[in-house]
């Protein structure tokens, strides 16, 4: 008997096509008297079945804390909505900032064009804040890790800082 190897809205890698694809619905084939589909096809838009051997599931990412070691970045974007003279108070008139999390240049966070119009110097900090994350959460580790190494010659001071750090750091791994 055959049992689902992908669910209905989840990535596959479609091989003989060498595209990804979601899958819209699963097909399953029954013979008469089975309890169950002898076996189960999958639909994922592109205009014909594919058995599961066809297709390959999305591998994930292990997950891994930030130890400064991703790279992300600014990069400047053309501002569409509005020509460079009416918008000469913004930081880097006729731009806006987008932070690239990737090693492609076109990965990452942007922020909606009304929302930088209305205080560009904001978004420009955000975006440096964003830009930082990963080397500020190495920071945080080092500094956890350190404070757990040097036992109780700390100060007070520097061990809530370490405990803040700990918390920071649980939150954003969502341990919290």
């Amino acid at each position: 008997m055959a049992k689902a190897q992908f669910h209905k809205n989840q990535r596959v890698y479609v091989k003989p096509v060498g595209t990804w694809a979601l899958v819209e619905r699963l097909i399953p084939h029954w013979a008469k008297g089975l309890d169950e589909p002898i076996r189960i096809f999958y639909d994922v838009g592109l205009g014909r079945e594919f058995a599961a051997d066809e297709l390959q599931a999305e591998q994930p990412l292990a997950h891994a804390r930030s130890n400064g070691s991703e790279h992300w970045r600014i990069i400047r974007a053309r501002n569409k909505w509005q020509p460079a003279e009416d918008c000469a108070r913004h930081p880097v008139p006729g731009t806006y900032p987008v932070i690239v999390t990737g090693d492609a240049e076109w990965g990452g966070w942007r922020v909606p064009g009304a929302e930088y119009d209305l205080s560009p110097e904001k978004v420009e900090r955000q975006a440096r804040l964003i830009a930082s994350a990963p080397r500020l959460a190495g920071m945080a580790t080092e500094l956890v890790e350190w404070a757990r190494n040097s036992g109780e010659e700390m100060p007070t001071d520097l061990v809530q800082l370490a405990h803040d750090a700990q918390d920071l750091l649980a939150g954003v791994e969502g341990d919290v």
